[in-house]
């Protein structure tokens, strides 16, 4: 038996369209290729190969706890500024050894 095939028409915004044709076609691809391997994973695994996960925007554990520590500090007076990035860079690179 023969393979089928049919077309499809897809409205998208343009500018998402672009940016994505265009890394689409960094890695030498089709658009046409990459929606046929999205939906035959789809259809393979019977799910959406796609991370829903919005809870990407929240900081993790130890970044809240830092943030922490820095709004304690700045309360605190305990903040050191700076004025002269040669200056900052030098403290970190001291602080870090």
């Amino acid at each position: 038996m023969a393979a089928t095939t049919t077309n499809y028409n897809l409205r998208i915004d343009k500018e998402i369209k672009n940016q994505a044709f265009k890394v689409i076609e960094d890695y030498g691809l089709t658009p046409s290729m990459v929606l046929k391997a999205f939906l035959k994973q789809i259809a393979d695994r019977k799910i959406l190969p796609l991370s829903f996960d919005y809870q990407a925007d929240e900081p993790n554990e130890e970044t809240k706890q830092a943030m922490r520590e820095a709004i304690e500090n700045r309360q605190n007076g305990n903040l050191k500024g700076y004025a002269d990035l040669n200056k900052m860079v030098k403290d970190i690179q001291e602080w870090t050894e």
